[in-house]
């Protein structure tokens, strides 16, 4: 594949960028304050979602070093377990990993465009979103390249912006204490930090997202790591940033419970007008993240097509290299989330089935280095082994046991998504054995 019909790594950093920054840093903090009002804690829940993904990045780039294909766990699990745990985790990114994300974002550009302009539609807004994403990214690399770059650094900007003017302008800066109490200590061992650490989870998912692109990228063995190394820490250092600006801007009980954490924030700041201003570009911002899952998601597809005759509609590209029949495919998937979901229920199960999908991707760090007699010379390898691997593993098992106490229905959920992927699987290899062996008679 020709240089220009590849993504470069300025823009594979802007796909990480904006698939991780999106409704998930504007919305899951009215969650928590509904159970927890400690400045020390809520920063803490965020700290150590930044380390979780910065530890997940770290080896997501040793295995896309070593099997440097696109499709990311679909990819790895394939390589590592069996085709079957690979079209199971591919089937698990497709519907709950990007198309529910995606519709969340959709839905959240479209709540906060209507409420400054209420006769406008939210999920009309959102369905409208979705297409227009979906009719540029099915054109070639250097269209799809170039607008998600563009929105991806004026996210960062609108960021900075904010979060400044927001800090210098507020007549009332909230009173919180950011250093640690006796009780708050407990509150670490309680199973709402592990819920609440799932709605980090969700709102730092994306990390990994470059990996889904590796085929497209140029010399992805050495930009991979960069890739997802700094676009990863960048987030971090931006989310600690807007959760200090919104405790610091809005007191906690106009959060708690609340969606638009951006908007109330940015009210308090500025005014009504202010706030007004700030949630129509607030919902600009979301354009990057619907614009990046459209992005990422469909390679999925495309190597499930280029795997199983079945499918193969799927792995066809069009005369620039893009997979433009999965793009169609993986919006309107996202669309039927859109319109039949509610914004917690979808929160909830889609961030414990990827936490499933990325704790078994990781233990495979361990079983991929078991199976290899030597390491190759110019694979990345992860510093300080073992430790990442364990950090996340160890903190994933721990919220994904609170989770099941507390709120067994989403795991429920995600066990039936990964059982009905599994049967899929079975179905798709039969299929796709006769529809081989039709061919080879011809």
């Amino acid at each position: 594949m020709s240089l220009n019909k590849k993504f470069s790594e300025k823009t594979a950093i802007a796909i990480v960028i904006a698939n991780m920054i999106g409704t998930g840093i504007f919305t899951s903090l009215g969650f928590q304050l509904a159970d927890i009002t400690s400045g020390f804690v809520i920063m803490s829940l965020w700290t150590i979602g930044g380390i979780l993904s910065f530890c997940g990045a770290l080896c997501y780039a040793e295995l896309s070093s070593k099997l440097p294909r696109s499709g990311g766990e679909y990819n790895f699990l394939t390589e590592i377990y069996h085709p079957g745990a690979g079209f199971v985790s591919g089937w698990i990114s497709v519907t709950v990993g990007f198309a529910a994300p995606t519709a969340l974002a959709a839905m959240t550009f479209g709540e906060y465009l209507s409420s400054v302009f209420p006769k406008l539609d939210s999920l009309w807004l959102g369905t409208v979103l979705i297409f227009l994403m979906t009719a540029i990214h099915s054109t070639n690399h250097k269209n799809s390249g170039t607008l998600q770059s563009f929105f991806t650094t004026g996210k960062i900007l609108l960021i900075i912006a904010f979060s400044l003017a927001a800090l210098f302008f507020s007549n009332n800066l909230q009173d919180v204490n950011y250093m640690p109490s006796t009780s708050d200590f407990s509150l670490f061992t309680g199973g709402s930090f592990a819920v609440s650490l799932i709605y980090v989870g969700y709102a730092y998912t994306g990390w990994n997202a470059a990996t889904y692109l590796t085929s497209e990228l140029v010399d992805p063995k050495k930009s991979l790591p960069r890739v997802l190394m700094v676009g990863t820490g960048a987030v971090m250092l931006c989310y600690l940033l807007l959760n200090y600006v919104f405790l610091a801007t809005a007191p906690m009980s106009a959060m708690a419970g609340q969606l638009e954490i951006g908007y109330i924030s940015a009210t308090y700041a500025f005014g009504k007008i202010g706030g007004s201003v700030m949630s129509i570009l607030l919902s600009l911002l979301l354009i990057s993240t619907v614009s990046a899952m459209l992005m990422a998601a469909p390679r999925i597809l495309q190597v499930l097509g280029e795997d199983y005759s079945l499918f193969q509609i799927l792995g066809k590209k069009n005369k620039h290299g893009i997979p433009s029949t999965a793009i169609w495919l993986q919006s309107i998937i996202a669309l039927i989330f859109l319109w039949s979901a509610t914004f917690q229920s979808i929160l909830l199960f889609s961030g414990a089935t990827m936490a499933i999908n990325s704790l078994v991707v990781i233990i495979g760090v361990f079983i991929l280095r078991q199976k290899e007699t030597t390491i190759e010379k110019d694979s990345f390898k992860i510093p300080f082994y073992p430790l990442p691997p364990i950090i996340f593993i160890g903190i994933t098992l721990i919220t994904l046991c609170y989770l099941t106490i507390q709120n067994t229905k989403e795991i429920l959920f995600s066990i039936v998504i990964i059982i009905t992927g599994f049967l899929m699987y079975l179905l798709t290899r039969k299929l796709s054995k006769n529809i081989d062996k039709k061919n080879k008679n011809h």
